[in-house]
């Protein structure tokens, strides 16, 4: 059974740091992209941060607009987990984050018909 599992949401002051981590288990993923949506109460999911691979064996990472600068993602594909550093967390950040994989970049980018998706992890960023 493939499972995606987020763990590291917390509350934290507005310019703090939180660490999101995602255990991917059931199969192996070095060959998926996977990535963090986020969903803010009243707005729908959103993008922020993917790492796509190549048969080159580089993996490549993008981030929506909003976090670049101050979010990095990363990912250990031999332990199957992928990490969200958030740092100058803002209360715009607030949001339930979501660990998200799949076989193609661009599927995952789009955030729909993702193979898998974990439970969510919720972030609180106060002003």
């Amino acid at each position: 059974q493939v499972q995606l599992v987020e763990s590291g949401g917390g509350l934290v002051q507005a310019g703090g740091s939180l660490r999101l981590s995602c255990v991917a288990s059931g199969r192996t993923f070095s060959r998926y992209a996977m990535g963090w949506f986020r969903q803010a109460p009243g707005k729908e999911r959103e993008f922020v941060a993917g790492t796509s691979w190549s048969v080159v064996g580089v993996y490549y990472t993008y981030y929506a607009d909003s976090v670049k600068g101050r979010f990095t993602i990363s990912r250990d594909s031999a332990k199957n987990t992928v990490e969200l550093q958030m740092n100058s967390l803002k209360p715009e950040d607030t949001a339930v984050y979501y660990c998200a994989a799949d076989p193609d970049y661009s599927t995952l980018r789009g955030g729909l018909n993702v193979d898998y998706w974990g439970q969510g992890t919720q972030v609180s960023v106060s002003s």
